[in-house]
């Protein structure tokens, strides 16, 4: 009887040791290359988290689209059947409208004056707008200034857009932006890009010079030009239930992981912006880098005027003149 007691007991103390130890795994995902600023995101945030709740919670990084594209993964976030994904804010809008807002075309006079209006009450305001739609907005990070490719012809001024078939995201703002130019969108999922590119089916694409780095699209287009023309936020967002669940220190730990997954992915942006232009000219692309922004501007007057109407004058305005 007795062994039988001490058999019970030491089974009971080896589950409840295995339950102290217990790891929970959660999955994180991306569209792009593990070596690209987004992967170094995801890479830093799941070490971080791993680290900062003593490894209770273990974060399983996946790349190159591997769980779907950006819309999927931050579908399968919402539903809860996966718990946290890493995205461009692409197809963001679909789910949360309020962040429309960010992708109107010229907004950000640069990336220090996108990083202090996603950092202060205004991005922080917008990240709650996550809650009410199944997600916890845990923080912004950059995609980066995007640029023009194509395989056709140098693009100097809009004009020179006419007519070309584009790989555009997902997203409403940017498809009525360059509809104006005379660009035949088609949207699709980043992990079909490279192929279609090969194939002819699209022109060219628009994407910062990260990604087109990390894409290795200097293999399918030919000329690349600076046209700066929309800032690109990312986002962790995670699943809100799960968020939920967690206990206040360990809530904290996530968004502190996703601050530090941050840091790291800015400071790669900033990495390929300062060497990306001579390494892409090194492997054939031709570069048009003296673009007249303020033709573009020009050119996209009556899509403006409608955004104007759309998001309101002030709330533009307050992004445009934020210090």
């Amino acid at each position: 009887m007795k062994l039988t007691r001490l058999a019970a007991g030491l089974v009971l103390g080896m589950g409840m040791a295995c339950a102290a130890f217990a790891q929970t795994t959660m999955k994180i995902s991306i569209s792009t290359a593990q070596n690209s600023h987004q992967g170094v995101a995801i890479d830093v945030f799941a070490k971080e988290v791993e680290k900062r709740t003593g490894g209770r919670y273990k974060v399983q990084t996946f790349y190159n689209g591997s769980l779907g594209g950006e819309r999927e993964s931050i579908e399968a976030v919402q539903l809860g059947t996966q718990e946290l994904a890493f995205s461009s804010t692409g197809p963001v809008p679909n789910f949360v409208p309020e962040t429309k807002i960010l992708d109107v075309p010229f907004l950000f006079r640069d990336k220090a004056h996108a990083r202090a209006v996603l950092d202060g009450p205004i991005g922080q305001d917008l990240l709650t707008k996550f809650d009410a739609k199944g997600f916890k907005a845990l923080a912004w990070a950059e995609n980066g200034f995007r640029h023009m490719t194509n395989s056709k012809r140098d693009v100097k001024a809009p004009e020179d857009l006419k007519g070309l078939k584009m790989r555009t995201m997902e997203n409403p703002v940017h498809i009525a932006a360059y509809k104006t130019f005379g660009i035949v969108t088609t949207p699709m999922a980043f992990p079909e890009v490279f192929t279609a590119l090969q194939q002819g089916t699209v022109d060219g694409q628009e994407n910062p010079l990260s990604v087109i780095i990390s894409a290795k699209f200097d293999q399918v287009q030919k000329h690349l030009s600076l046209t700066g023309h929309v800032y690109s936020p990312c986002i962790f967002v995670m699943n809100k239930a799960t968020f939920d669940k967690l206990s206040a220190a360990d809530k904290q730990a996530f968004l502190d992981a996703a601050k530090e997954g941050t840091k790291a992915n800015r400071a790669r942006v900033d990495e390929d912006d300062a060497k990306g232009v001579a390494d892409l000219r090194a492997k054939g692309m031709t570069v048009i880098d003296n673009i007249d922004k303020t033709k573009f501007v020009t050119a996209l007057g009556p899509v403006n005027a409608q955004f104007e109407k759309d998001f309101g004058k002030a709330n533009l305005d307050k992004i445009r003149e934020f210090k």
